[in-house]
């Protein structure tokens, strides 16, 4: 029997998505924090270094770096590699700027509990922009 947690936010952009969860709960920064030709996370020293962007679900507390944040998804999108959906813990312009631009699926303001203390890498999320709503199956449950 799979045990789910369900969460609320804010919708922030509107999609219907599911994927595997990559928390990194010290942001990525942008520049040098992703590799544009691979969407991998080549910040030196973060906690997920290594891993691929594609098709996860980022959980963030917020963006990280430079106005340049949303550009660096962008050109790794260009080259086939973008997060399939973002959950911020707050979000801010340069994420904002980011999910629109993307079109990712987006939640952020959780009020009452923090994305990146209650989702663990390896979880499937299934996660729906407009309404807020994020449903977690942990990853020892799917195994």
């Amino acid at each position: 029997m799979e045990k789910k947690l369900t969460i609320q936010g804010r919708g922030a952009f509107a999609g219907v998505v599911e994927g595997e969860a990559l928390v990194c709960p010290e942001s990525i920064q942008g520049w040098a924090g992703v590799d544009d030709r691979n969407g991998r996370i080549i910040e030196r020293g973060h906690s997920q270094e290594g891993q691929c962007i594609d098709g996860k679900i980022l959980v963030l507390p917020c963006s990280k770096g430079s106005n340049g944040w949303s550009s660096h998804f962008h050109s790794a999108a260009v080259e086939g590699f973008k997060p399939a959906g973002w959950l911020f813990t707050r979000i801010d312009s340069r994420a904002g700027v980011a999910a629109a631009v993307l079109k990712i699926p987006t939640i952020c303001d959780f009020s009452d509990v923090d994305p990146c203390q209650v989702i663990h890498t390896g979880d499937w999320i299934r996660m729906d922009g407009a309404t807020g709503v994020v449903e977690i199956t942990p990853k020892e449950a799917r195994s």
